[in-house]
């Protein structure tokens, strides 16, 4: 998107389908919505995606790598779902579709229905009449990406704080094996891969900063300083996370202790914070929660 008008089908021809993601961050009762699955925790929740379908519409089948809560809002959808046994996809089709789907188990979902299924499970959703699902996806990091992540996360922060540490070789002797790697340099490059493991706060503060980025399709509209008397209420597209000493928000984080962790905790877990509460903020926390409501991360709420 954006999608001109032109470009879509007509309401009433049968057998296409529409898929519009991050709903929440545009549409306030889809926000609403996803706040009802916050039983999850804000680092394994992403977004709310609908799919409005013609009758006979879907996307084919198909599977996902992440936990998905299936809501139906509009009308009434059939899905058939099976283990995937065979990921085998058609060729020189734009969508990861299924080429052999064998369905185990058959539901037709209704307004207020909700269906969950658990990673790798194949399924397929075919509307009967005109409908909209609701689907709430979640975040599953993989191990590898996660970890490099963190590490180069954790790497630049490092850039500069303190001496550097060079490799010195001044016992290496003239050799006849220039091309085999010295053994001290091996020796040298683990110590500094255990160097890093050996500051658990460093990674935890850098596995915070990378669960909160924003998306690349998210932006802020900037805002103005708050006024008195007020109190705040994240923006939908803020991501707020916090651990045992720091709080996290957009890729970016803080240290905190005392009062301020309190208060910032709870407006990560509530998302807001009442009049009360910011009139009695200390200055250095009163200055942050005003940087964010120029930012456009928060806003005054009555």
């Amino acid at each position: 998107g954006p999608l001109a008008r032109r470009s879509l089908p007509p309401l009433k021809q049968a057998g296409w389908t529409l898929l519009v993601q991050g709903l929440d961050l545009h549409v306030p009762a889809a926000t609403e919505l996803l706040q009802r699955f916050r039983f999850v925790p804000d680092a394994r929740l992403d977004d709310l995606m609908i799919s409005w379908a013609s009758d006979q519409g879907g996307v084919g089948p198909h599977y996902d790598s992440y936990d998905v809560f299936l809501l139906q809002v509009q009308g009434r959808r059939r899905w058939r779902i099976g283990r995937l046994r065979d990921d085998r996809l058609q060729p020189d089709v734009p969508l990861k579709i299924l080429s052999h789907f064998e369905p185990e188990q058959e539901w037709v979902l209704e307004p207020g229905d909700m269906l969950y299924l658990p990673p790798m499970w194949a399924h397929d959703g075919i509307a009967e009449g005109e409908c909209m699902t609701c689907s709430i996806g979640f975040r599953v990091p993989e191990a590898t990406e996660l970890a490099r992540e963190v590490l180069i996360r954790f790497a630049e922060e490092l850039d500069g704080e303190g001496p550097r540490r060079l490799y010195k070789d001044p016992a290496q002797l003239a050799t006849a094996t220039p091309g085999l790697i010295p053994e001290g340099l091996e020796a040298f490059a683990a110590q500094a891969i255990e160097r890093l493991l050996k500051d658990p706060q460093g990674l935890r503060s850098a596995l915070g900063e990378i669960l909160t980025e924003p998306k690349p399709r998210v932006w802020f509209e900037a805002g103005e300083p708050l006024p008195d008397g007020v109190g705040v209420q994240l923006d939908p597209r803020t991501r707020m996370v916090y651990d045992g000493q720091r709080v996290f928000a957009n890729g970016e984080s803080w240290r905190t202790a005392g009062r301020d962790a309190r208060h910032l905790r709870s407006l990560a877990d509530q998302r807001w914070l009442d009049a009360a509460t910011v009139a009695k903020a200390s200055p250095a926390l009163r200055e942050l929660l005003d940087q964010w409501a120029e930012d456009g991360w928060l806003h005054p709420s009555r």
